[in-house]
């Protein structure tokens, strides 16, 4: 029976909205990381059967098939296909499960997803202007309430009882997570450094160090006068690009390639789309039935921290411990660039496992439309 393997993963560093990544045209950033891909596994791209990229703001620069537009840039030969998905948040997540199951039925011998987000230069909300997009009957279902993404956080808020304090301390946390990870050099093998106006990017600039609960408590409520959610417990804006090579085990042998780990599990959830962040759950749970693991058997678990009681009440429901939940931090201190962000995370935690000889791996993400990806890795 034929698998699919990752053989190589690697992605730019997340830069700040305006930072240092904002010169740079999304679908450049897409062709910085392909290359970069292929030079660390020593692959032809005149081998690779297709670029599966995911992209949220399918619009301005991020339009007309952004995959086969960074193809292109990046010098691949031009038999080389490449398109674009669109999942939301979890857009290039999504990409690395049509790549395994490509890889798996044999309709790809060797195939990379990934994905990319330039919300400096196409900002969150371009594609959807108004209600259009909803259409008639969805909002004569949901009783024409518009879905927003920070309204759906106070309502998890809300509905699991936590307190503005429970998210800052969390909040907190990620950045503390993310700075040891800088300091200790964690995440300097799976960035491809980008140099800008002859200055290298070469680290996460989201990552704030030397806060407290004080500072993060004075800020403003966004999105519910008497709410929670604050910039400072939410994702941050960012750019960044991320890809992931994979191919099956008899494929990475015959090209001479190793293996780092297995797409063991994929599944899909969906579940209310005004709360809209809750599908993780579900998703988390399928992902654990279908695999016959256990929570005790995954070794890390990477929960996109869109909104900080994501997370949080993904944890309270699932039972997972604690410690295993983005040790390196997550999207809060090191970004969230849409589109790329499924690739990101991926690529940080396959690194992650390999550093710390986890077994098991699972990553999931809320998305637009109240969906969620999950994906269980087996390190080889």
């Amino acid at each position: 029976m034929r698998d699919a393997v990752i053989v190589e993963a690697v992605r730019t560093p997340v830069g700040k909205r305006n930072g240092g990544l904002s010169p740079v045209a999304p679908a450049d950033l897409s062709a910085h990381v392909l290359k970069a891909l292929a030079e660390r596994s020593g692959v032809d791209p005149v081998l690779v059967d297709d670029v599966v990229w995911g992209c949220v703001g399918q619009v301005g620069e991020q339009s007309l098939d952004i995959a086969r537009n960074a193809v292109l840039g990046a010098g691949w030969p031009e038999s080389v296909p490449g398109t674009t998905v669109d999942r939301q948040c979890g857009s290039s997540q999504q990409s690395v499960h049509f790549v395994a199951a490509g890889v798996i039925s044999g309709q790809y011998d060797l195939a990379v997803a990934g994905g990319v987000e330039s919300m400096s230069r196409v900002p969150m909300g371009t594609s959807a202007q108004g209600q259009w997009a909803f259409g008639e009957g969805f909002r004569e279902r949901y009783h024409g309430i518009a879905p927003n993404q920070g309204v759906g956080a106070e309502m998890i808020a809300e509905r699991w009882k936590l307190s503005r304090a429970q998210l800052d301390e969390f909040s907190l946390a990620s950045h503390a997570k993310a700075a040891q990870a800088q300091d200790e050099g964690l995440f300097d093998a799976e960035i491809a450094p980008v140099e800008v106006d002859g200055v290298k990017v070469t680290a996460d600039e989201g990552v704030r160090r030397g806060g407290t609960l004080e500072t993060l408590g004075n800020l403003k409520t966004v999105f519910k006068e008497d709410g929670v959610i604050t910039a400072g417990n939410s994702s941050q804006i960012s750019d960044g690009a991320a890809a992931l090579l994979i191919t099956s085990s008899e494929k990475a042998a015959e090209l001479g390639l190793r293996p780092i780990a297995r797409v063991h599990t994929a599944v899909l959830a969906a579940d209310d789309p005004v709360i809209m962040l809750t599908a993780p759950i579900p998703a988390t749970r399928k992902a654990l039935k279908r695999s016959g693991l256990s929570v005790d058997d995954i070794g890390v678990f990477e929960v996109n921290e869109a909104f900080a009681p994501v997370p949080l009440a993904w944890l309270n429901d699932i039972g997972a411990a604690p410690s295993r939940l983005n040790p390196n931090g997550g999207a809060i201190a090191l970004g969230h660039p849409l589109g790329g962000s499924g690739a990101r995370i991926m690529t940080t935690m396959l690194h992650h496992m390999r550093e710390s000889g986890i077994t098991y791996g699972l990553q999931t993400m809320c998305e637009g439309g109240g969906q969620a990806n999950a994906t269980i890795l087996e390190l080889l």
